[in-house]
């Protein structure tokens, strides 16, 4: 199963990028994930399940750990060629 995680740290600063969010940025930049999206104002990668579940742990531990105080994440089921990425599938 693929996944798409899409993600945003907090608070924002537009004048120099928080230590928070260039860890996030450091931690999904180094996981084996594939279409990885950075920018100011979100971040997307998509991937198999296991990577991108251990990257979104990581980056979650991580940039609280540096500093944020908001982190807001959206996670889809995204499948593969003749899956119908229904809802519940990660549990099988």
């Amino acid at each position: 199963m693929r996944l798409r995680v899409e993600f945003t740290t907090e608070p924002f600063d537009l004048d120099e990028a928080p230590a928070h969010a260039l860890v996030a940025r450091d931690v999904i930049e180094g996981a084996p994930l594939d279409a990885v999206d950075v920018g100011p104002f979100g971040n997307t990668a998509e991937g198999e399940i296991d990577a991108v579940l251990t990257a979104v742990d990581a980056m979650l531990r991580r940039s609280l750990g540096a500093g944020a105080t908001r982190v807001s994440l959206q996670v889809n089921v995204i499948g593969e060629p003749g899956e119908s990425g229904e809802p519940g599938e990660a549990d099988k």
